[in-house]
Parts: C-alpha cells; sequence; structure tokens
C-alpha cells in the first residue's frame, strides 16, 4: 500500500520561501517518477513541476525559475522548494505518482497525498 503525506505548508509573505515534503511509503521508490500539483480555492488542480526517477525535471511556466523540485532517494521523500512566492500561489498542494500518460494531466497519476496549504500573503 503506497502512502504520500505532504508536509511544509503555511502562511508566508509575498517574496518569502518555503519548502514542501512528499514522504512515500511503500516500495520501488527509486523507480517512481513524481509530480507536484496545486489547487486554489474554486479552480481546477493545477500541474507544478514533475521529477523522473534518474531525477530529470519539469516544471510548470508559471513557476519556473522560482520553484526546484527534488529528491531523496535514502529518504524517500520528494521536496519542492518554493522562492519568490506571490500571492497567486496560494493553494492546497499536492504531490502524486505519476502513472501513464501526460504528466501535466491529473488523470496520468495513480495515487495522491491529501495536500498541504500554502497561503501567501501581499
Amino acid at each position: 500500500q503506497v502512502q504520500m503525506v505532504e508536509s511544509g505548508g503555511g502562511l508566508v509573505q509575498a517574496g518569502g520561501s518555503l519548502r514542501l515534503s512528499c514522504a512515500v511509503s511503500g516500495r520501488a521508490f527509486t523507480t517512481r517518477n513524481l509530480g507536484w500539483f496545486r489547487q486554489a480555492s474554486g479552480k481546477e488542480r493545477e500541474f507544478v513541476a514533475f521529477i523522473w526517477s534518474g531525477e530529470s525535471t519539469y516544471e510548470a511556466d508559471s513557476v519556473k525559475g522560482r520553484f526546484t523540485i527534488s529528491r531523496d532517494n535514502n529518504r524517500n521523500t520528494m521536496y519542492l522548494q518554493m522562492n519568490d512566492l506571490k500571492p497567486e500561489d496560494t493553494a492546497v498542494y499536492y504531490c502524486a505518482i505519476h502513472g501513464l500518460g501526460d504528466v501535466q494531466l491529473t488523470h496520468s497519476y495513480s495515487y495522491w497525498g491529501r495536500g498541504t496549504q500554502v497561503t501567501v500573503s501581499s
């Protein structure tokens, strides 16, 4: 059984930073491709960033240059370093394990965490 638990969210002022963590239980973490999504109130869940098992990464244009996705295979944990945060980054952030298909689409993911709230004040 795979479980994913996000942590690290909170309230921060615009221009500040946060680092989110996603702890993944279960086997074969090193072979899994992983993603971060976010969902603002009243909006669709949207793609944020992706990391392959080989550690190549891909970020959405809206966060490129500000957010960095990474992983620590020894800790079975994925991270999202978020710098220069903006009020429009306010959302619940989710981590997920990719299954099959376009990495930017939610239906391509097999497992999801419950999310962590990030609120950026202006």
